[in-house]
């Protein structure tokens, strides 16, 4: 059974996305499970650090917005989530286009905690990180 309460596409969210900063760092939502999210970032000059690796922060901002979106997929129409916090654990270099998949933790009425885990290529865990965001009312002008 599928935990959503808001029922999109990767595509539907690509599009919403495409003018922000996921969009102009090429992160690309690839599928909706029923209790995850897939989305993919690729190695570019905008995701990557001085050695040619992905930037780690780049790493965050994919698990964030990954996260971010399950957590908003999660709520009542006139409910949003905030992060509250995110940590990262960056396991090994990302060398090419990494793949995040995010599930969650805790569902809750005021809180959601979500777990992503990004892959390389050969999928390889690359990184692994915990977002925490906060259920606010959704602002009047969204």
């Amino acid at each position: 059974m599928a935990i959503w309460k808001t029922s999109t596409s990767p595509e539907e969210i690509n599009q919403r996305l495409a003018n922000w900063m996921a969009g102009n760092l090429g992160i690309s939502f690839t599928e909706v499970g029923d209790d995850y999210l897939k989305a993919t970032m690729p190695l570019s000059h905008l995701t990557s650090q001085h050695m040619g690796f992905i930037h780690g922060g780049a790493n965050v901002v994919l698990a964030e917005t990954i996260a971010n979106i399950g957590s908003i997929m999660c709520c009542e129409k006139d409910q949003t989530v905030v992060g509250l916090d995110i940590n990262a654990n960056h396991i090994r270099p990302g060398k090419s286009t990494v793949t995040a998949t995010a599930k969650p933790i805790h569902i809750g009425r005021s809180t959601m905690v979500w777990e992503v885990n990004i892959h390389d290529e050969n999928d390889k865990l690359t990184c692994i990180s915990r977002f925490t965001g906060a259920v606010i009312p959704k602002p009047q002008n969204n």
